[in-house]
């Protein structure tokens, strides 16, 4: 085993009360206070995380708008200039190999922030299907440092630590070269918590610093320092997936419940189009589903589903969710039993306990 990462941030951690874990490969704070807290502090107020582990790669040159939409799911000549979208990199047999997001500054010029346990497959992915497009393709994510700040007081901390007028700033829309704090940065405005919330990339020698303001200007409104426990619980109650959770190399985008995002009228041919187009036309035998325990026990990642006696699938997240009080999940299972209202078993250890099909809208 390698030596694990640490981020630029990684000596606030413990100044903080950050307990660190081994993530992706790298140490990363697990919690802080505790998940519970630092859930509802999102929820609630605000709470600010290190993402500087997310890779960065640049997409650059003439043909890097036909390049993108040959690679990804979505439908990128969609998108507004300085616009996020969210995707996937589909392998030919429509298997997801990973799902991130596009800042799009033109047609010319994109920005993907992907998962960092995929950082070099994702790189080496666009490299071996570069072809004869001429674009230009950068891995740029040691050269950068991330915070996401997410809640409902977002905006109003942020706000005392730059110029640019944030309420004007819609979601999923980014803006580079704001100063923040004093220093240079991309800011835009999403985050993986259901919550508005900003994510700010800046230079590693600029983010200790930025931490540091942000928490003396946001503590008195609620602002937390919060881990990746949060961070799981906040994204699976939004319904947002994980991938090594609801995606894998052989599970496709419809079989996660994520077909919105994967379209398959754009003009362009893109890798993986021709089975997911299959699987649209009725050649889908499985999903994903969210689920709600009826009886007690604790959903957890890998458990068995059974259905009629005989085990159908498996779970791919669950919590008891912090904000519900609910034991919920979300499961892999056919088709069959995908409807919402369907009965379930969920094998928490030796026992088999019953769980329904429900609306993956947790949150309503």
């Amino acid at each position: 085993m390698g030596k694990l990462l640490r981020s630029a941030l990684f000596e606030v951690y413990e100044r903080y009360g950050g307990n660190v874990v081994d993530f992706a490969g790298w140490e990363m704070p697990v919690e802080y206070e505790g998940l519970v807290p630092e859930h509802n502090a999102v929820r609630n107020a605000a709470g600010m995380f290190d993402v500087s582990h997310m890779g960065q790669i640049t997409v650059e040159g003439k043909d890097a708008e036909a390049f993108m939409q040959y690679m990804v799911s979505n439908d990128v000549a969609a998108a507004g200039d300085h616009q996020i979208q969210y995707t996937h990199f589909c392998r030919p047999d429509g298997g997801i190999v990973d799902d991130f997001l596009i800042y799009k500054y033109n047609k010319d010029r994109y920005l993907l922030i992907v998962n960092a346990s995929n950082v070099d497959k994702d790189f080496a992915w666009v490299n071996e299907n570069k072809g004869d497009f001429d674009v230009k393709l950068e891995n740029l994510s040691d050269q950068y440092s991330a915070i996401a700040l997410q809640g409902p007081k977002s905006e109003e901390i942020l706000q005392q630590l730059t110029d640019i007028d944030l309420s004007a700033m819609k979601p999923f829309r980014f803006q580079d070269g704001v100063t923040v704090n004093g220093a240079k940065a991309l800011v835009s405005r999403n985050g993986y918590t259901g919550e508005d919330g900003f994510e700010i990339y800046l230079g590693n020698d600029d983010v200790v610093a930025l931490w540091d303001k942000l928490y003396e200007v946001g503590k008195d409104k609620g602002l937390v320092p919060a881990g990746l426990g949060a961070r799981d619980t906040l994204r699976f109650e939004a319904n947002l997936p994980l991938y090594g959770n609801e995606m894998l190399d052989d599970i496709s985008p419809l079989e996660a419940s994520l077909g919105y995002f994967v379209k398959l009228d754009k003009e362009a041919d893109f890798i993986g189009k021709e089975v997911l187009k299959k699987q649209k036309e009725g050649a889908l035998s499985r999903k994903i589903v969210a689920f709600e325990m009826k009886g007690k026990g604790i959903p957890r990642h890998g458990y068995d589903v059974l259905a009629d006696g005989k085990v159908v699938g498996f779970v791919t997240t669950g919590y008891t969710s912090p904000t519900l009080g609910k034991n919920i999940g979300k499961a892999m299972v056919p088709i069959e039993y995908a409807k919402i209202g369907t009965p379930l078993q969920i094998q928490v250890r030796k026992k088999a306990v019953d769980a329904e099909v429900v609306s993956a809208k947790f949150l309503g």
